[in-house]
C-alpha cells in the first residue's frame, strides 16, 4: 500500500510510521506461514484443502500490495471485500483444533480495511471482523471462554484505535504543513513587496541624483542666461551650449538608466575623472566661484562599479544642493583612498544650515537628497556623515568599505571632524 510521508517530517516520525505501515503485512505473512507449515505436518485431505484456501489468501493480500498505486477507490473496496470473504471461509472450513492458526489474520484484515476504505465502511468491516472472530472462537471453545475471546478481540480493537489516532496525528501534521507553506508563501509574497519598494526607492534616487540634478541646473543656465542675454550675449550663449550639452549629458545618462541604472561617466571615464568633470561642470553652472577636485591615496583596483556608482550619485547630489542651497564661493571634493575604505568629502563655506532641522523642510519637494544619499551609503555597507551650522558652511563624508562587494553589510564608523 502507497504511503506519503508529509513535507518537513522529521526521520524519527518517518521511521515509526513505515513501521506501523509494514508490520501488519509482516504479522499476516508470519500467521499464514505457519499455519501453513502446521497444516502441512498433519498430511491430511481436510489441511490440505485448507493450505489450498490460506494460498489463495495470500495472493490476494500480495496483490492488492503490489497493485495498490493502480486500484482506484472501488477497486480496493473490492479487494478488501474478497480478503474478507476469503478469511471467512478459511476460518469456517477450519476444525476447532486449528483455530488459532487463522485467528490472528484479524488484526492485519483489520488494519487492511482501515486503510482502503471510508471511515464508516471500515468500522463495518472491523464489526464483521469481529462477530466472525467470536464466533469461531466460541465454536472452538465449545462455549463462550473470556479468556479466549476477548484477547484477540481486544488485540483488534486496540490496533483500530492505534491506527486511528496514528491517522489524525497525520491529519493535524498534514494541516500544520499546509500552515506552514501558506505562511512561507505570505512571506514570500512580503519579501517581493519589500523588494520591490527598495527597488523603487534605489530608483528614485537614481532619478533625484541624475535627470532632477541636471534639470535643475539647466533651468538655472537658462535663467541667468536670460538675465545676460541683453547685456553679455557672448555669456549666454556659452550658458545655452552648456544647456545643450547638460542635456544631451542627461538624456544619454537616462536611456542607460532605463537600461541598467548605471552611470555612463564612471563606467566608461572611471570615478576619478568623473568626479573632476562633474566639479566641472557644477562650476560653470554657478555652484559656486571656485570648485575644486582631488584625489589623495593610491586607487583600490578592488573597488567594484556599484560603490564607485554610489560615491558618484552622492557627489551629484550634495553638488547640486550646494549649487541651489549654500550659497558658497569656494567648494573643494575630495577623495580619500583608504587601506580599508573609501571616503568622499564635500565641503563648502556656504550659509550653512541647522542639522535639527533638516528633516522639517517646509518645502515638500525637498530634503530627499540627504536621507536617499545616506541610504545608498548604508546599503553599501558605508555611511554618510554630515557637519553644518548656520553660516559656517557644511561637509559631507560618504565611506564605503573597499574590498568587498558594496552589497555586503560592513559598518564603517568614524566621526566627521569640524
Amino acid at each position: 500500500m502507497s504511503h506519503h510521508r508529509p513535507a518537513d517530517a522529521p526521520p524519527s516520525s518517518h521511521r515509526l510510521r513505515l513501521i506501523t505501515h509494514h508490520l501488519p503485512h509482516l504479522v499476516f505473512f508470519l500467521v499464514v506461514g505457519a499455519a501453513l507449515v502446521r497444516l502441512a505436518r498433519l498430511n491430511i485431505p481436510l489441511c490440505w484443502d485448507i493450505v489450498m484456501a490460506s494460498g489463495l489468501l495470500a495472493v490476494t493480500y500480495a496483490a492488492g500490495l503490489a497493485l495498490w498505486s493502480r486500484l482506484g477507490r472501488l477497486a480496493r473496496h473490492a479487494w478488501v471485500t474478497v480478503l474478507l470473504l476469503q478469511w471467512a471461509i478459511l476460518v469456517l472450513l477450519t476444525p476447532p483444533s486449528l483455530t488459532g492458526s487463522y485467528v490472528w489474520c484479524a488484526v492485519p484484515l483489520a488494519c487492511a480495511a482501515l486503510r482502503a476504505l471510508a471511515p464508516r465502511a471500515a468500522g463495518v468491516a472491523v464489526l464483521v471482523i469481529t462477530l466472525l472472530l467470536v464466533g469461531q472462537l466460541t465454536r472452538s471453545a465449545g462455549g463462550f471462554d473470556p479468556e479466549m475471546v476477548l484477547i484477540p478481540v481486544a488485540a483488534v480493537w486496540g490496533t483500530v484505535a492505534l491506527y486511528r489516532t496514528q491517522q489524525q496525528s497525520l491529519v493535524e501534521r498534514g494541516r500544520l504543513v499546509e500552515e506552514l507553506r501558506g505562511t512561507r508563501d505570505v512571506l514570500a509574497e512580503e519579501r517581493h513587496r519589500t523588494g520591490v519598494l527598495e527597488e523603487r526607492a534605489r530608483i528614485a534616487r537614481d532619478l533625484h541624483d541624475t535627470l532632477a540634478q541636471e534639470l535643475s541646473g539647466s533651468l538655472m543656465l537658462l535663467q541667468a542666461a536670460e538675465h545676460d542675454w541683453a547685456e553679455r550675449p557672448d555669456r549666454a550663449r556659452s550658458r545655452v551650449r552648456a544647456v545643450t550639452e547638460g542635456l544631451e549629458a542627461g538624456l544619454a545618462e537616462t536611456r542607460r538608466i532605463i537600461r541598467d541604472l548605471t552611470p555612463v561617466t564612471v563606467a566608461e571615464a572611471g570615478l576619478e575623472d568623473s568626479l573632476r568633470l562633474l566639479c566641472a561642470r557644477a562650476q560653470l553652472e554657478g555652484a559656486a566661484a571656485q570648485v575644486r577636485f582631488r584625489s589623495i591615496g593610491t586607487p583600490r583596483p578592488d573597488v567594484d562599479k556599484a560603490a564607485e556608482t554610489s560615491l558618484f550619485r552622492v557627489a551629484q547630489g550634495m553638488l547640486a544642493n550646494v549649487r541651489e542651497h549654500a550659497q558658497a564661493t569656494s567648494l573643494l571634493v575630495t577623495l580619500h583612498h583608504h587601506p580599508g575604505h573609501v571616503e568622499l568629502d564635500v565641503c563648502d563655506d556656504g550659509v550653512g544650515f541647522d542639522l535639527a532641522r533638516v528633516g522639517g523642510a517646509s518645502r515638500p519637494d525637498r530634503g530627499f537628497g540627504l536621507p536617499a544619499a545616506r541610504a545608498r551609503m548604508r546599503e553599501g555597507g558605508g555611511d554618510l556623515d554630515v557637519d553644518s551650522l548656520p553660516g559656517r558652511g557644511t561637509r559631507v563624508r560618504a565611506t564605503l568599505p573597499a574590498g568587498r562587494r558594496s552589497g555586503a553589510v560592513v559598518p564603517v564608523a568614524s566621526a566627521v571632524p569640524r
